[in-house]
């Protein structure tokens, strides 16, 4: 019986650990890549074109 149990908990918590890594991408990253200016620029530390 116990042997029993013991095996188990051992398919299940291999199983849960092998659904997590291959379900479905459930993950919220930021949004990556090149993001659109929407400050504004500095004058102070503007270049000057002369």
């Amino acid at each position: 019986m116990k042997i029993a149990t013991m095996l188990e908990s051992f398919i299940g918590y291999f199983s849960d650990a092998a659904s997590r890594i291959f379900a479905l991408d459930r993950n919220e990253y930021p949004a990556t890549g090149i993001q659109p200016f929407e400050g504004e620029i500095d004058k102070k530390h503007r270049r000057s074109s002369h």
